[in-house]
């Protein structure tokens, strides 16, 4: 969902780029749990995970702008660009932050009631949803947000 719109005259908008860099990073991290969890590390793969799992909380309940990938981002990253020439509704990312909180909680509680390969599984199907927004810029909880609200399930703002 992006807004034609400097980010001058948007303040409530976000620079695109950000998200696409965080879910670089989260599939990263998420590669790494699967590799850690199929290598039989799975103590290390849990903390990986449940560290993964609160930067998706954050990212969910405090919004896109304080997501730590995205600080990360604004910090580092963004000086060196120019401006975006568009900006986006953060609400769409910010869903999405907590549709991967579910699925990664989901693999957490499964994994500790004894579900074999749980962890990878959960692991793998957020790393799918990551490497989409970060490889092909298609952000799979952002489209499901767009398709409750448009079916008036979800309410936006």
């Amino acid at each position: 969902m992006t807004v034609h719109r400097t980010e001058q005259t948007t303040p409530h908008g976000i620079d695109p780029r950000g998200p696409r860099v965080a879910a670089g990073i989260t599939a990263v991290v998420l590669l790494v749990v699967v590799g850690l969890a199929l290598a039989g590390s799975e103590l290390a793969a849990l903390i990986v995970l449940a560290a993964q799992a609160v930067v998706f909380a954050i990212g969910a309940f405090a919004g896109v702008r304080r997501h730590p990938y995205g600080l990360l981002y604004r910090a580092l990253i963004r000086p060196r660009l120019k401006p975006p020439i568009e900006v986006e509704d953060p609400r769409p990312p910010t869903f999405a932050q907590g549709v991967g909180l579910v699925v990664v909680a989901a693999g957490l509680i499964l994994h500790l009631l004894g579900v074999p390969f749980a962890l990878p599984a959960a692991a793998g199907a957020a790393f799918i949803a990551a490497f989409l927004n970060a490889v092909f810029d298609y952000c799979l909880g952002c489209q499901l947000y767009l398709l409750l609200t448009r079916a008036k399930l979800i309410k936006a703002a």
